[in-house]
Parts: structure tokens; C-alpha cells; sequence
């Protein structure tokens, strides 16, 4: 589970029973207000006086005598009313102490998540395509934690959906920063700030500190580009280029464009997805070929493509094609599906 101490969600209970106070200490304003104004014939402003007077407890001398009745009624009203007062305010103190024991020990919790993190990704960047990115990263799910400088992106994760996201709040360009996020034992880092030289610069870093990191940057200039892939960026991803690119394969291709958003769109809706699934060399698939494996005869799932370990793709295999260990296979079938050729690709099952 991925942890991020979001005071605007732990809060919310607390803050809950403050407004229903809040509301129950109006009301007995407003009830206050027209019995004085009833019982007593005191005009308005002095009926809503008298009831502040009382609640406050000052001391003050009554605004107009009072009659049998109304101290009667003034004795109700102080048990109600000056109760509920000093419970608001009680309720609001424990508030602001849970507030900071919360905000401390979310703090060490994360410390520990963090510590503890191997094998996972770190997003440099919560803008837009880093919130994207750790969305994504979440679903499936597989640990990441986000490297943030500016406080206000990140307090509004909870209503984002991010409430138990891991973050640092920091600069990404920092050895120190990145290895906080045990960039040691990471195996992706996404560089997503909204500055080109930035992401240079954090490439530069990150490749320095783990030599085997596999690095994807986000460029804004077409320039950026081959400065990234200098600095160490395996590769490098416009968001500019690719909506331009997207909008005209809309016109040009859109029954394409729909499939594969179907396809890699990991709905619960759609039954068809497209993934990658590598292949254990302990895993029956092993050593079998495309037509000897039975994944299309047994799961109905294609095989696309085979990703070999040396790098090497190989498009649409014949039936004869060899699945080796370490292949990556790029198939499409059905989601349930997915999970039982990934067990056997695993070795995991047979």
C-alpha cells in the first residue's frame, strides 16, 4: 500500500462533528432569539443580545428585566446552550492536537514506507503527466513514490485519488533527494517537471547514482529531445508531439485509434487488453514454439509480437517461432485470461 499522510482526509471526521456542532449552536441561537422575543416582547437585536450574553457567560446584567418565565427559560438555555459551547470548543482543540500527532506520525509512517521500497519507480514531477503517470502505476498496482517541491500540488492528492501515494517533498535534482527515494533499488524513474532543463538535470543525476535505471523523460521542446537522451534518458516523451500526433490519427484512422484505446485502456468495461508478459525460464512456455504452446488454442489470447531478450522484435510470429526465457510476448485476449497466462509465464503455474 503506498502512503501518503493527506491532513485534509484524516481530518475529515473531526471536522465533520465540528460543523454538526456548529449548526445544533446556531439553531439554539435562533431558538434563543424568538423565545426572548416571544415570551419576553424584547425586540430583536436585544433578544439575540441577551442569548450571546448568556452564552458567553461575560456576566453582563440582563438586557431588559426578566419575568418568572423568562428566567426560567434562561436557565434552559444556559444548560443547552453553554454546553454546547464549551463542547465546540473542546472538540476544536482535540482537533488541532490530532491534527499534529497525525501530521507526525504520517510523516514517520511514510519514512518507513520509503525505507523500505525496492523494485520500484519514482516520478519526479506532480503536474498533470506526473498525476497521469502515478495513476497508471497505481492501477496495476506496483510501488512508486512521487519527488514534489511545490506543497499545494500534492495537498490535494486526496481528492485526486492519491490520498495513499508516497511523496517527498523536494528537489529531484538532488543527489540527496533521490536517494531519499532509494533510487538505489529503484527500477524506473519518470523525469516530469515542466521545465526541459530541469529534467536534464535529474537525468543526469539519476543516471549517475544508478547506472542501470531505465529513465523516461518528458520533453516540451523538440530540442529537448536529443539533450535528454545525452543526459541518459532511455526515452524521452512529448506531450505536445504526441496530442498533435493523436488528433490527426483521430481523422486519418480513428477506427485504429478507438481499438487501441480499447485495447490498453485497462477498463472494466472493455473485455479486450493488450499487454506485455515475460517469460520465466521456468515457465512451461519456455522453449515451446508460438503453436506449441496452446496460449490462442487454450486462452484465446493472440500473441502479436515477441519481444526478444537480446532487443530483437519480432512482429506478428509464425507458428513455428521459438518462445525463449526472458522473452517479453505482446498479446491480446481477454483481462480474466490475462492473469492465468501471466501465472504460467511466471512459472507459477502450469
Amino acid at each position: 500500500m503506498f502512503f501518503l499522510y493527506n491532513p485534509a482526509v484524516t481530518m475529515t471526521k473531526t471536522w465533520k462533528r465540528i460543523r454538526i456542532l456548529l449548526v445544533v449552536l446556531a439553531m439554539c441561537t435562533l431558538l434563543g432569539t424568538v423565545g426572548y422575543h416571544y415570551i419576553e416582547g424584547w425586540p430583536w437585536f436585544d433578544s439575540l443580545y441577551m442569548v450571546v450574553l448568556t452564552f458567553s457567560t461575560v456576566g453582563f446584567a440582563e438586557v431588559h428585566p426578566l419575568s418568572h418565565l423568562g428566567r426560567v427559560f434562561t436557565i434552559g438555555l444556559i444548560l443547552v446552550g453553554v454546553g454546547l459551547v464549551y463542547f465546540a470548543i473542546g472538540t476544536m482543540t482535540y482537533a488541532l492536537l490530532e491534527f499534529e500527532i497525525e501530521k507526525v506520525f504520517g510523516r514517520r509512517k511514510m519514512a518507513r514506507e520509503i525505507e523500505r521500497l525496492t523494485g520500484h519507480y519514482i516520478i519526479c514531477g506532480a503536474g498533470r503527466v506526473g498525476q497521469s503517470s502515478a495513476r497508471e502505476l497505481a492501477r496495476r498496482p506496483v510501488p512508486f513514490v512521487i519527488i514534489e517541491s511545490n506543497k499545494p500540488r500534492f495537498d490535494n492528492f486526496g481528492e485526486e485519488g492519491g490520498e495513499d501515494w508516497l511523496i517527498i517533498e523536494g528537489d529531484a535534482t538532488k543527489e540527496s533527494v533521490l536517494r531519499q527515494a532509494r533510487i538505489d533499488t529503484a527500477i524506473g524513474l519518470v523525469a516530469a517537471t515542466t521545465t526541459d532543463a530541469t529534467n536534464i538535470y535529474i537525468v543526469l543525476t539519476a543516471r549517475g547514482l544508478n547506472p542501470n535505471l531505465k529513465i523516461i523523460a518528458r520533453a516540451s521542446e523538440e530540442d529537448a529531445e536529443k539533450h535528454l537522451k545525452k543526459a541518459g534518458a532511455d526515452s524521452v516523451v512529448s506531450p505536445y508531439a504526441f496530442a498533435g500526433h493523436r488528433i490527426a490519427q483521430s481523422f486519418l484512422r480513428p477506427n485504429v485509434v478507438d481499438f487501441l484505446d480499447v485495447a490498453i485502456s485497462h477498463d472494466d468495461h472493455h473485455e479486450m487488453v493488450i499487454e506485455e508478459i515475460l517469460v520465466n525460464e521456468k515457465s512451461r512456455l519456455a522453449g515451446t514454439t508460438v503453436g506449441s504452446s496452446y496460449i490462442h488454442r487454450d486462452m484465446g489470447i493472440m500473441i502479436l509480437a515477441i519481444k526478444h531478450a537480446d532487443g530483437a522484435p519480432g512482429f506478428n510470429p509464425t507458428a513455428t517461432q521459438v518462445i525463449n526465457p526472458g522473452d517479453y510476448l505482446i498479446v491480446m485476449g481477454e483481462a480474466a485470461k490475462m492473469v492465468k497466462l501471466e501465472a504460467i509465464a511466471a512459472g507459477a503455474a502450469k
